[in-house]
């Protein structure tokens, strides 16, 4: 299943004047997926318009392979709480923030909904040595558990052969964060 539809202001609640991306240029998108009990769901997606097609094809292999994912659910469900979805283990896309970074405050690519955060506990952000979620923890020893992207692995590949990068290579690995830089 895939369904997209133009972004209103309700779906994109962390939208505000200011953010580097209109909100005309951000969709919603439902789709499939598998949760980890190995049962069939929909989620809600929003992103840039200019990542639907690559961002369709990363997800219709994810559901090919029956790479679990524990929800998507759109951030605003979590009152645009970057921590408390992370927390919750929730796959996302927009959030109009800023990076999580040292120097000075840069938007992230969530802010121009050309990023997407998969399964944050079992793909960490080690920033400076902390796992960010803090559950995520057991999975900075990476591995291969399920749920995870891991170098070689077929989900983080799905991304990979869509035209994403991966945040894992960074300095400070960001193992969920995958996205498309204009």
């Amino acid at each position: 299943m895939w369904e997209s539809r133009p972004a209103s202001a309700a779906d994109a609640q962390t939208w505000r004047e200011g953010c580097p991306v209109g909100l005309d240029e951000l969709i919603v998108v439902d789709l499939a997926y598998w949760t980890f009990e190995g049962e069939p769901a929909t989620g809600e997606l929003v992103i840039n318009a200019d990542i639907e097609d690559e961002t369709r094809q990363a997800f219709a292999r994810l559901f090919e392979i029956r790479f679990p994912i524990r929800s998507i659910r759109n951030i605003d469900e979590f009152a645009g709480s970057d921590d408390a979805s992370m927390a919750a283990d929730n796959t996302s896309g927009f959030n109009c923030r800023y990076a999580v970074a040292d120097g000075a405050p840069q938007w992230s690519n969530h802010a121009y909904g050309r990023a997407i955060d998969v399964n944050p506990v079992e793909n960490p952000y080690v920033f400076h040595g902390e796992a960010l979620p803090p559950e995520g923890e057991a999975f900075v020893d990476r591995t291969e558990r399920s749920g995870m992207l891991v170098v070689g692995g077929d989900a983080l590949q799905a991304f990979l052969d869509a035209g994403f990068f991966w945040g894992g290579v960074w300095k400070n690995s960001d193992y969920q964060h995958l996205e498309i830089e204009e």
